[in-house]
């Protein structure tokens, strides 16, 4: 049986309003997507947000109101609380308190399926959970009572600090280590020349659906928030038979809890590994520009900005009206149409062409090996066999120094 929510959220003055009700609608998502039922929505607006309670004490008499009223399990604050505000709070109401931050990390703790996804939410969670011990008595008491419990939340943590900060310094080297296998995994592909791909976006922008639909996969896809948490790679054959390396990742999200950008960042930095990127973004949402942005600066941070993209504009068939694109080059598409699967590797492949320079080579008809790479590790734009000299002519887009290249070419340019 689903909990029973109600969401708090304050709205500073300063605020834009939309920009407040889609944070607002946001919170209702992830709410949903953690399986609570959300019965109420109380906000207020103030100057800025109670530095001991969170909101007001006359809007706290609303909300004992609401909450007995309705039978909530369980109150749901939009901004992150600090461990006095959590404390103060529930002096006031019979009911846990959780914040966004804590929800986010409650989701992930339930999506994540590798050992490497598991290791990192365990990590943002205490890390979370440390400086908050002390605010924290009736959620932690809350034995997998529901929201906001899973994993480390289950423990009374506020027993032993010392034992989490060994937890911590254990977790980190256990995911170093991961790291350093996936760091050696990426070079292996580097050194085989592998070209390697990269769908970005805002959660529930579609990447998964897009990556399934592209690389004939069956990831988990669901119109839910955070549908994907662990990083998954998978061949991708372009027109031509050229192949990449795609790799679907992570969803991005405003506010994201900090703990969890830096758990995280080991994940994202696979972005950085990537020749290409799709951006994928909900067109149909109302918030589809922030969204966007949102992600863009994050590439930013990490340092990927500077990685050629193409923008895929997703869910036009969702569209009530006449969309035109922010980014160049963009294609607006829906995930699920074939069509725009098949617009969207053309589109890729001349895009790709631009990156790589173009070759003429001439092999032997013994050559075989070398023209099947150069079909998969390439862009053949023509290939005639000279039936006199026995010998293949190539017309082909390769990327600058592969070994593929004519040793006399790569020769020419010490």
């Amino acid at each position: 049986m689903s909990e029973r929510v109600l969401i708090l959220a304050v709205e500073k003055k300063t605020m834009d309003h939309e920009r407040f009700m889609y944070s607002v609608e946001e919170l209702i998502s992830l709410t949903e997507t953690a399986k609570g039922e959300v019965v109420d929505v109380v906000t207020q607006k103030r100057d800025r947000i109670h530095p001991s309670l969170y909101i007001g004490t006359g809007k706290i008499e609303e909300v004992r109101a609401l909450i007995e009223s309705e039978n909530i399990d369980l109150v749901i604050a939009n901004n992150e609380l600090s461990s006095s505000q959590v404390r103060n709070l529930e002096g006031y109401i019979d009911v846990p308190i959780i914040d966004r931050s804590q929800l986010i990390l409650d989701i992930f703790a339930s999506r994540a399926k590798t050992n490497e996804g598991k290791l990192q939410v365990e990590l943002a969670q205490y890390q979370y959970l440390l400086p908050r011990l002390h605010g924290q008595g009736q959620s932690l008491s809350r034995l997998g009572g529901g929201i906001g419990t899973r994993g480390p939340g289950e423990t009374k943590l506020e027993s032993d600090r010392r034992h989490i900060m060994r937890r911590i310094d254990d977790l980190k080297r256990r995911l170093e280590t991961v790291k350093n296998q996936r760091h050696q995994y990426r070079k292996r592909r580097e050194s085989n020349r592998v070209f390697q791909m990269a769908i970005v976006g805002y959660t529930n922008a579609g990447k998964s659906t897009l990556f399934n639909r592209l690389t004939q996969s069956e990831t988990f896809e669901e119109n839910q928030l955070f549908a994907t948490l662990d990083t998954t790679a998978r061949q991708l054959k372009l027109p031509s038979g050229f192949q990449a390396i795609v790799t679907d990742t992570v969803g991005f999200m405003q506010d994201l809890p900090t703990a969890l950008i830096a758990a995280f960042r080991s994940t994202l930095e696979e972005v950085l590994e990537a020749d290409f990127i799709y951006h994928v973004v909900d067109a149909s949402h109302p918030d589809h520009y922030q969204q966007q942005e949102t992600v863009k600066r994050l590439l930013e941070d990490l340092g990927a900005e500077h990685i050629p993209m193409l923008t895929l504009y997703n869910k036009k068939d969702l569209l009530q009206t006449t969309f035109i694109p922010f980014e160049k080059p963009a294609l607006t598409i829906s995930a699920f149409e074939q069509a725009d699967h098949k617009r969207i590797l053309n589109e890729t492949e001349s895009l790709i062409k631009t990156l790589f320079s173009l070759e003429e080579i001439v092999l032997d008809k013994d050559e075989g090996k070398r023209l099947q790479q150069l079909q998969t590790e390439g862009i053949v734009e023509a290939i005639v066999f000279n039936e006199e000299t026995e010998q293949y002519h190539l017309t082909v887009y390769l990327p600058e120094g592969h070994p593929l290249l004519p040793k006399s070419k790569e020769e020419s340019e010490f």
